[in-house]
């Protein structure tokens, strides 16, 4: 899919953006991917943001992933998550006033950092059907009021993820009714298991797809 370069405002910022929509067809679904902690040197620019990209690709969604403030071109500073959660939703807000683009159906999605800001932001933004969190870092915060917000759950982890462990992923996706996919193998950074990542979200985003560990 080719993607083109986009600014869009969050508040009083200018944010920086890579957007790819399909071409010759009507209402279709949007999707937003959040990249990993800035300040850990997370952007837009990630090997897992861009698996999720190719999942969502093949699954004909229109995407745009962002830089948050203070990375890259994007304007602005760290904002603690709150911030980043702001610069989501004005993202999807962003997408979904492409010409094209359907006013359902729409997922937030992120990874890591990104994965609790997806959260944080899908849960209250009324324009998000779905949200997908990889890896999300539930050993270093509580999800589980965000988690059943009403809003679809998708969830991917690693088994070796120490920021995202197995029990406490699988107990989140029991309370909430989340869709779940352990893969074998794979840690934090999904290095090596890129395809298998973009495999089972593509498996995941069908409503067929049985939710699994």
């Amino acid at each position: 899919m080719n993607e083109a370069p986009v600014t869009f405002s969050s508040g009083d910022l200018t944010l920086e953006g890579l957007i790819a929509i399909p071409a010759g067809a009507d209402a279709i679904p949007a999707a937003v991917v959040c990249h990993p902690h800035p300040q850990y040197g997370g952007s837009m620019h990630n090997n897992v943001v861009e698996a999720v990209l190719e999942a969502f690709w093949r699954r004909s969604f229109a995407t745009l992933r962002f830089n948050f403030r203070g990375v890259g071109a994007s304007e602005g500073e760290y904002g603690g998550g709150q911030g980043e959660a702001d610069d989501a939703i004005a993202a999807m807000r962003f997408l979904l006033s492409r010409p094209g683009i359907a006013s359902s159906g729409a997922v937030m999605s992120g990874y890591s950092f990104g994965a609790a800001v997806a959260m944080r932001a899908g849960s209250a933004s009324k324009e998000v059907d779905t949200i997908v969190a990889v890896a999300l870092p539930v050993a270093m915060d509580d999800f589980s009021a965000v988690a059943k917000g009403g809003k679809r759950l998708i969830l991917v982890a690693g088994d070796r993820d120490a920021y995202c462990s197995e029990r406490e992923i699988s107990e989140l996706a029991k309370t909430s009714g989340a869709k779940l996919k352990v893969l074998e193998g794979a840690d934090h950074f999904f290095g090596g298991y890129e395809d298998q990542l973009t495999a089972a979200l593509d498996a995941m985003l069908t409503d067929e797809a049985p939710a699994s560990s």
